[in-house]
C-alpha cells in the first residue's frame, strides 16, 4: 500500500454538494429573541432539531383543524408541567385527554396541598419513617393522601348515588367539577368538555380507594372501561384529521395510537420520551414502528420524537407550538 492509497482512506474524495442546510446555532450576539432562538433549533442539530419538528408538526395540527390528543403519564402531573396541561386544556388547544389513574389522584391533591422540592440522594428509610414519599427530586407527605382518602369518599356517595356502574371519563368529569384551582387539569377539562379517558384507572390510590369503599360500603358500585373505548373509537372514526402529542410512554400513547388505528392511522404525530426501543416496549416504541402496525399515516414528515426528558423540552414546545 502507498502513501496515496493510505491517504484516500483517512481523507475520501466527496463530489457530492449537499443540498440541505448548514448547520448553524442561534447567534447570542445583541438582542435575544426567544422565538428566534427556537427557530435556530432546526439547524442546530440532534434533539434541537427534532424539537423544531415537533414545533412545526404540532402547528400543522392546528392549521388542519385536526382533533388534537394529549396522553401524558402521571410524572408530568406530579411536576412542574401540571400548569402546561392546564394551560392547553383552557386555551382549547387540545381536544381529547388520555392519562393514567395517578394524573387523577395527583392533580386532585395539588388543588388543596402542594408537593415540595426535595432531593434525588436521600436516606429513603428515613423518609418512611417522617411519613414522606420521593418522587424523583420532589416530595410527597403521606398526609396528601389522608386528605384524598376523604375527599374521594365524599365524592363516590354522590358519583354513585344514581348510577352503580360508571365510566372513567364521567369519574373524571365529575371529578373536576367538584374542583376549584384553575391549575386543575380536572376542572379545565370539565369546565371546557374535554374529555379525560383514564383506561388504568384502577392503578392508583383512586383505585385504593374505589377498591375499599365498594368493600365497606356498596358492593354494586363499578367502573365500566368498554363504553369509553368505544367512545374514543367512534369520535375518532368522525374526525376529519387527527393530532397525537404524547408525552412519555406507556398505556396513554398506545392507547391514543391504537384506537387511531381504525381510522387508519393518526394523521400528526409528536412523541416525547427517554424510552428505549431495544426492549421492544411500549413505552420505547419510536412513531416508525407505529406506521407498520397502522396506527400512524405513513407520510414521513407529519411524525416525529424527541428523545429527551419531558420537564426539559415540553414547555419549549407549548411555547414555540401555541403561545408564540
Amino acid at each position: 500500500m502507498d502513501n496515496d492509497d493510505s491517504h484516500d482512506y483517512v481523507v475520501p474524495e466527496s463530489e457530492e454538494d449537499l443540498d440541505t442546510p448548514d448547520v448553524r446555532g442561534y447567534d447570542f450576539r445583541g438582542e435575544f429573541d426567544f422565538h428566534e432562538m427556537l427557530d435556530s433549533y432546526a439547524s442546530t442539530g440532534f434533539q434541537a432539531t427534532q424539537l423544531a419538528e415537533a414545533i412545526d408538526i404540532a402547528e400543522r395540527m392546528q392549521e388542519a383543524d385536526a382533533t388534537i390528543y394529549l396522553t401524558f403519564t402521571s410524572n408530568i402531573i406530579s411536576s412542574g408541567l401540571r400548569e402546561a396541561v392546564a394551560y392547553l386544556v383552557r386555551e382549547g388547544y387540545v381536544d381529547v385527554l388520555i392519562t393514567t389513574s395517578g394524573s387523577l389522584t395527583e392533580d386532585v391533591i395539588k388543588t388543596a396541598k402542594p408537593f415540595k422540592m426535595g432531593d434525588w440522594d436521600a436516606d429513603e428509610a428515613a423518609l418512611r419513617e417522617r411519613g414522606i414519599n420521593r418522587l424523583g427530586n420532589l416530595f410527597v407527605p403521606s398526609d396528601r393522601y389522608v386528605w384524598l382518602e376523604e375527599y374521594l369518599y365524599d365524592f363516590f356517595d354522590d358519583f354513585f348515588a344514581e348510577e352503580k356502574v360508571r365510566t372513567p371519563t364521567a369519574f373524571a368529569r365529575e371529578l373536576g367539577e367538584t374542583l376549584d384551582d384553575e391549575d386543575s387539569v380536572l376542572k379545565q377539562a370539565a369546565d371546557n368538555d374535554v374529555p379525560v379517558y383514564c383506561p388504568a384507572l384502577t392503578d392508583a390510590e383512586v383505585g385504593n380507594f374505589l377498591y375499599y369503599y365498594r368493600q365497606g360500603y356498596d358492593s354494586d358500585v363499578g367502573i365500566e372501561i368498554l363504553d369509553d373505548y368505544d367512545s374514543l373509537i367512534e369520535d375518532g372514526l368522525l374526525a376529519d384529521t387527527t393530532g397525537l402529542i404524547a408525552v412519555g410512554g406507556g398505556v396513554p400513547k398506545h392507547h391514543a395510537i391504537m384506537t387511531n388505528l381504525f381510522r387508519g392511522g393518526a394523521d400528526y404525530v409528536v412523541y416525547i420520551s427517554t424510552g428505549m426501543e431495544g426492549d421492544g416496549s411500549l413505552s420505547g416504541a419510536p412513531p416508525n414502528e407505529a406506521v407498520s402496525w397502522g396506527k400512524i399515516k405513513e407520510e414521513r414528515a407529519n411524525y416525529t420524537q424527541i428523545e429527551a426528558e419531558a420537564t426539559l423540552v415540553f414547555p419549549l414546545l407549548v411555547a414555540g407550538a401555541f403561545k408564540l
